[in-house]
């Protein structure tokens, strides 16, 4: 369901900017359907991944009870001279850490993936590919970023981190 107050065309709710401490519009969407132990994390995810005025949101709300099943929200964000990302992301309520949390953000480039990769992502280091047409480059553990061939001479990057 798209999300009041985070259509890609600012809606007169979004005209004032909200106060910074305030929860946005994704947090204060899964706390009215009951997921409260969530909400942090949703806070925090979608405000990294660039969650504002000049962003769509879809929420695919969780079945009761609410609080304890696994939930995902999508936005689109803009992502510079890229044009747009779809972003993924998914929070696991009632978790060890409170709330687990994964996102992936994907984007087409116009550039060869090699450009995407050591311009976009230098701090990444590559690892081997998943078979031919998919790179992998590897910061960290649980944050990799997957390039894949899109057309002639673009790419496609998806980023995904596992939030701990």
């Amino acid at each position: 369901m798209p999300l009041e107050g985070a259509a890609s065309a600012p809606a007169p709710a979004q005209a004032a900017a909200p106060a910074e401490n305030a929860p946005n519009a994704l947090t204060r969407a899964v706390v009215q359907r009951g997921v409260l132990s969530c909400a942090a994390r949703v806070e925090q995810v979608s405000r990294f991944l660039g969650f504002g005025p000049q962003a769509g949101a879809y929420l695919m709300p969780p079945a009761a009870p609410a609080d304890q099943r696994l939930f995902a929200m999508q936005m689109e964000v803009p992502a510079g001279a890229a044009g747009n990302s779809f972003v993924d992301m998914s929070f696991a309520p009632q978790q060890a850490n409170g709330c687990g949390a994964t996102y992936q953000t994907v984007t087409f480039w116009p550039q060869s993936c090699e450009a995407v990769g050591s311009q976009q992502f230098a701090n990444f280091k590559a690892s081997p590919a998943l078979v031919r047409d998919v790179t992998v480059l590897d910061l960290a553990p649980l944050t990799k970023v997957f390039l894949m061939k899109a057309g002639a001479s673009g790419c496609i990057s998806i980023k995904k981190e596992i939030v701990s």
